[in-house]
């Protein structure tokens, strides 16, 4: 088999003037190439025209045969385009064969890609294109450059003008390596990070560095002059969701779990392609037990599992994990976290992450891609999920709140608010237990209840349900920008709330997570509940398919059931993250205590800086759970430390 897979980390300059000399173009991709070596141990080049001020380099991660062939920046048989390629092409096969009469010099998907580019054009090469990905192609001929980003976000690119060069790369690392970087902290965009918890796009930590939105695709001429261009669209969770409720799938239960399960197994599989081992994540959760069995029933020996325990029964879904994989028969091996484990890596996270990035599931994501990489060079997950099939709690919450303000007034939403508030969170929590309640944190949500109760607009709503620290903009003294939501008409709260983490939430947190910690260790991560066909047919189905009964995932959950007893995956949703809480409180509390201190603090700009001690004194008291909103701070003070080393 000749398929050369393209994960890899990717850099460029477009010197507009044509100034710099092809030594100084090649020296200047070089350093930004080389910065990514992490996402491609395996390989490496450059590409330089020094008349048209154009430098591409290309690192390389091997998943399938390598030969030269397959070497990237890739020129097209006719030597008009130039491709430099960081993902994977899922059906390179049958675009080879729509591509009639053209002989290709090898079998790769980046040859596939490049010749399809050049056949049709790029925008309708990416419209007919199953994969993830981020790219740079160059036309020779027109002397324009041109970067295009997968449909929801998987591969991250950024970019930036840097005096009169126009310079882009798979992370930030590769921006700043360039020899002329130089910008500024942009304190809005940190602002926004305060609030989610990462830096939504397309905004980037620095002045005038942006994130190439999910679906876009940036043209650059080297002739050109003043600002850059914006992306254009070329497919939109929300377009492809007004879509999708054009043409809705009108068949019965049992044939909705059907077509959804035999477009998963597809998706699976062809996921499963490769000449190095492939293995999966396993939680113990809807999602990835979803893909773990797929795989399974797919494989024709048993596949390898991967999961963590954290220790914590109410954080700990290990033991589920466990029988999930004894009983489809899968090779498991699970990773132990605690503590001292999360302190050995904290001070790594900064270089990882390249950006303030502050989901404390960061850690367990990690350590897992460390453990797996030992044994398999790819691994499916089952992110995705949440966003596309309803499992966020936010949306069960968010509707029941929302049904709450629609049919109250002002007033009674008010007084019910200060009624919320008025009772210490440790309170309500004990009075939650007492009536026999086993939801976690019960006065925390009861809080961020009443928190939200005064809003009048359903993106008012998301926004408090979604935000960490509620006035980000205070304690950094910068006003934050406003985040771009498309809304869908009528969608439910839940389905809107969907569309815009679909947007935002997916691309710039889950899967910023799963990448830069995969990468960091050269594994491969797919995520086969992102295929496109398979967010478009779940939007297709009825409300009812998502959430039912105040549970979400309901379709999904019927595809499981035909391959795994509903027994071994009941029970409540609690997600990948570590007992941060008590970690504050306890082992890691002198590492937190002097990055939350008034000094440091102030040192980093915090405007507010007794906000913050007032949080962290409730957390550490236990009047209130402030694990993730300290995180976010915490994150940020490890991010500012690292970038005063550099």
């Amino acid at each position: 088999m000749d398929y050369h897979g393209a994960m890899c980390g990717l850099a460029g300059v477009l010197d507009v003037d044509a100034a710099m000399s092809g030594e100084q173009l090649s020296e200047a991709v070089g350093m930004m190439a080389a910065t990514l070596r992490h996402r491609g141990p395996d390989a490496g080049g450059t590409w330089c025209d020094p008349a048209a001020g154009i430098a591409l380099g290309h690192r390389r991660l091997r998943i399938l045969d390598l030969s030269d062939r397959g070497s990237q920046p890739m020129r097209s048989a006719s030597g008009r385009y130039v491709l430099v390629f960081n993902g994977e092409l899922y059906n390179w096969r049958e675009l080879r064969g729509q591509l009639a009469g053209h002989q290709f010099r090898g079998t790769s998907d980046t040859e596939v890609l490049c010749e399809a580019i050049a056949a049709w054009g790029l925008e309708r090469t990416l419209e007919r294109a199953n994969g993830m990905f981020a790219l740079a192609v160059w036309d020779v001929e027109r002397r324009v450059l041109q970067l295009a980003r997968d449909r929801l976000g998987e591969k991250p690119l950024c970019y930036t003008l840097i005096g009169r060069h126009f310079a882009f790369g798979s992370e930030l690392r590769a921006l700043r390596a360039h020899p002329r970087f130089s910008a500024p902290l942009d304190r809005a965009a940190l602002a926004l990070y305060l609030r989610y918890s990462f830096v939504p796009g397309p905004w980037t930590p620095y002045e005038g560095v942006r994130k190439l939105p999910p679906g876009t695709i940036l043209t650059v001429g080297a002739a050109g002059r003043g600002p850059l261009p914006e992306p254009q669209v070329y497919w939109s969770a929300a377009a492809a969701v007004e879509a999708a409720r054009e043409d809705p799938f009108t068949g019965s239960v049992e044939e909705r779990a059907d077509a959804l399960g035999a477009l998963l197994a597809d998706a699976v599989r062809i996921r499963m392609t490769a000449d190095v081992p492939v293995g999966a994540f396993l939680s113990g959760g809807v999602d990835s037990s979803t893909v773990a069995a797929l795989m399974q029933r797919a494989a024709g020996e048993p596949i390898r599992t991967f999961t963590v325990a954290v220790g914590d029964p109410g954080l700990d879904e290990a033991a589920r994990a466990r029988r999930i994989a004894e009983h489809l028969g899968t090779e498991h091996l699970e990773v132990k976290l605690d503590a001292t484990a999360a302190l050995g890596v904290i001070d790594e996270l900064p270089a990882i992450y390249d950006e303030p990035f502050a989901d404390p599931s960061q850690i367990p994501t990690l350590l897992v891609a460390r453990a797996a990489r030992e044994h398999v060079t790819v691994g499916l997950t089952g992110d995705g999920g949440d966003e596309v099939f309803g499992g966020y709690n936010r949306y069960t919450y968010g509707a029941r709140a929302w049904r709450m303000i629609a049919r109250s007034p002002r007033r009674v939403r008010s007084a019910a608010a200060r009624a919320l508030l008025g009772v210490p969170a440790h309170q309500w929590a004990r009075i939650a237990t007492a009536l026999g309640s086993r939801v976690p944190h019960a006065g925390d949500k009861l809080h961020k209840l009443g928190g939200v109760l005064g809003v009048d607009s359903a993106e008012a709503l998301y926004l408090g349900l979604a935000s960490h620290w509620p006035d980000p903009g205070a304690l950094l003294g910068a006003a934050e920008p406003a985040v771009p939501r498309r809304a869908v008409n009528d969608l439910s709260p839940a389905e809107q709330m969907m569309v815009w983490d679909a947007e935002t939430v997916l691309p710039d947190g889950m899967l910023v997570k799963v990448d830069r910690a995969t990468m960091r260790v050269a594994l491969e991560a797919r995520v086969p509940l992102l295929d496109h066909r398979v967010f478009e047919l779940a939007w297709r189905l009825p409300p009812d398919a998502r959430i039912k009964g105040g549970m979400g995932k309901a379709i999904l959950r019927a595809v499981l059931a035909r391959h795994l007893p509903p027994a071994l995956t009941a029970g409540p949703k609690i997600g990948f993250d570590p007992p941060i809480a008590s970690w504050l409180r306890g082992p890691l509390r002198g590492w937190a205590e002097e990055r939350l201190s008034s000094a440091t603090l102030a040192r980093h700009g915090i405007a507010d800086p007794a906000a913050v001690r007032a949080a962290w004194a409730e957390h550490l008291g236990g009047r209130r759970n402030h694990d993730y909103r300290l995180w976010t701070m915490l994150m940020l003070a490890e991010w500012l430390d690292a970038q005063c080393a550099r």
